[in-house]
């Protein structure tokens, strides 16, 4: 990945939307941003995050709306494809794959957050799904990996 591509990553990291602002794709990053205002109020993420940083886990599952959070996953790693992609910094034909299983682990990951414990730790809505990123990272850079050498 490129310096210039790197950056746009980790813009998007900071908030879907700044990538593409930065890339000078003005609308979708509007779009972006509004997208992820609207989930993030919906969901009660920015209470959720806040109560999951100061270790009361059980309210923050009771604050969450997981119908509206789900969605937040997908609008996330698209948001970060999307500015690499247009910085040129995915130029592999599957370089999206880690971003998109990344995206079904961490809603995975969402949908047991309630009720998960991994060794006896509740992790909750916050902690769980973040979690959930490493083994999409992995099974994205194996798939493909295997794709490379298929096609």
């Amino acid at each position: 990945m490129n310096r210039n591509a790197f950056e746009k990553l980790m813009w998007s990291i900071a908030l879907p939307g700044f990538g593409q602002f930065l890339n000078g794709k003005i609308v979708k990053g509007i779009v972006l941003v509004a997208l992820e205002f609207l989930i993030n109020v919906k969901a009660n993420f920015n209470k959720i995050i806040l109560l999951s940083f100061n270790g009361k886990i059980n309210e923050a599952v009771h604050e969450t709306d997981l119908e509206w959070l789900m969605f937040y996953p997908c609008l996330y790693f698209f948001a970060m494809w999307d500015a690499v992609k247009d910085a040129e910094g995915g130029k592999d034909h599957f370089s999206f794959l880690p971003y998109v299983f990344s995206a079904f682990f961490v809603t995975v990951g969402l949908m047991y957050s309630s009720n998960l414990k991994i060794f006896g730790i509740f992790f909750g809505p916050v902690w769980l799904p973040m979690l959930f990123v490493i083994p999409g990272v992995i099974t994205g850079l194996i798939i493909k990996k295997i794709m490379n050498i298929i096609y």
